[in-house]
């Protein structure tokens, strides 16, 4: 069993964050840590222009409310959201955090993902722990 689990959720629709928290908890030791993290890509210099000015603060409200509500009936979760990308952001989170364990969802990938989405491609090829991928 795991006792520091980290849970990238994404919001996508094709991606089974419960599903992920559900293996996530089953993998958990007692009185283990479970962490929810979001990563909020980088919005290009020339799209910002086009955005309202409260964009990224009011969107990143809207995730912390969201992964906070997915967390709480997990004992001793965390709700975490960071600035990066995906992949690298996800296994360098996890190095610094001392996670032992990332439970990731991926989706049903096309043929430029092969097997895997490039999000849980990163993750596995690069993460320093143990990671399970659910689709």
């Amino acid at each position: 069993m795991y006792t520091n689990i980290l849970v990238p959720v994404s919001f996508d629709s094709d991606r089974n964050a419960a599903g992920a928290i559900e293996v996530a908890e089953a993998l958990c030791e007692e009185g283990g840590k479970i962490t929810l993290i979001h990563v909020m890509e980088h919005i290009p210099g020339y799209a910002i222009s086009y955005m309202p000015t409260d964009y990224i603060a009011e969107s990143r409200i809207a995730i912390e409310t969201e992964l906070a509500a997915l967390g709480v009936a997990l004992p001793n979760a965390e709700a975490v959201v960071v600035e990066g990308h995906s992949g690298r952001t996800i296994v360098d989170w996890a190095a610094e955090n001392g996670v032992d364990c990332i439970v990731i969802a991926s989706h049903r990938p096309g043929m430029q993902d092969f097997l895997l989405g490039s999000t849980a491609t990163a993750v596995v090829r690069h993460a320093r722990c143990a990671v399970h991928v659910l689709r």
